[in-house]
């Protein structure tokens, strides 16, 4: 089964950003759009943001004007760019990434810790 590689996450101070990636194995396919969520420890899973086939983007009111969502210009490697994290952001983040098909491969995710 075909899964997103994700990478990126860590413990950053508050304030501080990190940048995670989530990437098509051997370039199996391209990227049509992207999701990324996240889930703290027990919260409700939350869509963090959208990279729609049209190229529109959407985030969730929490993240608006500190992350921000982008994919290479080859489309196999989207990202997630996390300026001045928050504690609040401390979650485990995961990518779901759909081909031109509309097919959905997961990534694995990756922890993101803020904290002093």
């Amino acid at each position: 089964q075909v899964q997103m590689v994700e990478s990126g996450g860590g413990l950053v101070q508050p304030g501080g950003s990190l940048r995670l990636s989530c990437a098509v194995p051997e370039s199996r396919f391209t990227i049509e759009s992207v999701e990324w969520y996240r889930e703290a420890s027990g919260e409700v899973r939350e869509l963090v943001a959208t990279l729609h086939r049209n190229g529109r983007k959407d985030y969730a009111e929490s993240v608006l004007g500190r992350f921000t969502i982008s994919r290479d210009a080859a489309k196999t490697t989207a990202h997630l760019q996390m300026d001045n994290l928050k504690p609040d952001d401390t979650a485990k983040y995961q990518c779901i990434a759909r081909d031109k098909d509309l097919r959905a491969y997961w990534g694995q995710g990756t922890q993101v810790t803020v904290s002093s």
